[in-house]
């Protein structure tokens, strides 16, 4: 029986190391800022556009700042799968790409996520503490949105 169990652990060993050869395409833009980029259609405010970094862009643009467990599979694999999730939902970085209607949308979609605190989500937010969004940040981004709509409308 002991036997029986060390081949099983190291069998299971080895099975997790052949599957770190198997990496996904990564979500990275090298710092480049896109034409399409919401900064590029909206005036965008210094500490609006902080808060989007920080607690939106991750799952929502091409540009992910991978934590150390993002290399691990198999948590590279749901970590990907997450982050396509929320791009194919929102993409900040292919704002410019959207109709007026779907801007608007997603607007008061940004804006009725992050007061119903459904944004970020809270699996994110346990190991991203400083992406959680204050009651300050939240009116910072309502009355963004505001500003936007009515300027922009």
């Amino acid at each position: 029986m002991n036997r029986s169990f060390t081949r099983i652990f190291l069998g299971g060993i080895l099975i997790f190391l052949i599957i770190q050869v198997i990496q996904p395409v990564r979500n990275i833009d090298y710092g480049q800022v896109p034409s399409s980029d919401i900064s590029k259609v909206y005036k965008v405010p210094e500490n609006i556009q902080s808060i989007l970094r920080t607690s939106c862009y991750d799952c929502h643009s091409n540009s992910t700042d991978y934590p150390v467990y993002g290399y691990i599979q198999p948590f590279s694999f749901f970590l990907e799968n997450h982050i396509k999730e929320g791009k194919k939902e929102l993409n900040f970085n292919v704002w410019g790409l959207y109709s007026k209607r779907k801007r608007s949308h997603k607007l008061d979609a940004v804006e009725n996520q992050i007061m119903q605190r459904k944004m970020p989500l809270p699996s994110y937010l346990y190991l991203h503490q400083g992406a959680k969004l204050s009651d300050e940040k939240i009116k910072e981004i309502v009355d963004w949105v505001e500003s936007v709509r009515t300027e922009n409308l």
